[in-house]
């Protein structure tokens, strides 16, 4: 989210991009965290930055787009949300028996889903199960609530990913109370803010950003 978080700072905007527990350190710090934290954390960046700023956009990127919907419910005094790729549609019942069935154990990693040969994400080489299961738990929450997001919606779906199925977006686009623009990337995989839609990812949020906050 790095690319995107300069790309508003450079246009002007206050920017907080919060690192959520148990991420960027190790994977065992990982796996003593859950929804519950991660959405606390969020919770805590959105309040600082509100505190000083009159308007506020929130932006995410997979788990990052439950987070983001997830406050957009709380929060009806948010001007707009940007959701890439986001995982706001509940598992279905036999991958959460299945990821259940795992326990302690830690899943084959997630991240790197990126189409561009050159780019990298730094991302864990696993993913502890309880971590999915919470968030699971966490989807579970926000997918029922998507209709009280009033407030202008853009997302942007890759029409290949092979983590967050597109019926998530989909379901989002369908659901939320507010103005949807939903824009397809042709060329990315998940991990759309590193990939080679990137670019147009960065400038279409930051003209949607200016333009929710204007006046």
């Amino acid at each position: 989210m790095r690319g995107l978080a300069e790309r508003f700072a450079a246009a002007g905007f206050a920017v907080e991009l919060p690192l959520l527990p148990g991420h960027g350190t190790t994977l065992e710090d990982m796996g003593t965290t859950g929804w519950d934290d991660w959405a606390a954390a969020a919770e805590l960046a959105y309040v600082e930055l509100a505190s000083r700023c009159t308007k506020v956009v929130v932006a995410g990127l997979s788990m990052g787009g439950t987070i983001t919907c997830w406050l957009a419910e709380r929060h009806p005094e948010i001007a707009g949300i940007v959701c890439i790729n986001p995982a706001v549609e509940p598992a279905l019942p036999d991958v959460r028996s299945a990821v259940a069935a795992a326990g302690s154990a830690v899943l084959p990693a997630i991240g790197s889903d990126i189409a561009a040969p050159d780019q990298t994400e730094l991302a864990y080489d696993g993913m502890p199960a309880a971590c999915l299961l919470s968030l699971f738990d966490g989807q579970e929450e926000v997918a029922p609530a998507l209709g009280d997001i009033r407030c202008p919606v853009l997302v942007f779906t890759s029409r290949q990913d092979h983590v967050v199925p597109t019926t998530a977006s989909e379901l989002l686009v369908g659901r939320a109370a507010g103005p949807v623009e939903h824009v397809w990337l042709e060329r990315s995989f998940h991990a759309a803010t590193l990939d080679y839609d990137r670019d147009d990812i960065n400038t279409a949020s930051v003209a949607f950003a200016r333009r929710v906050t204007a006046g």
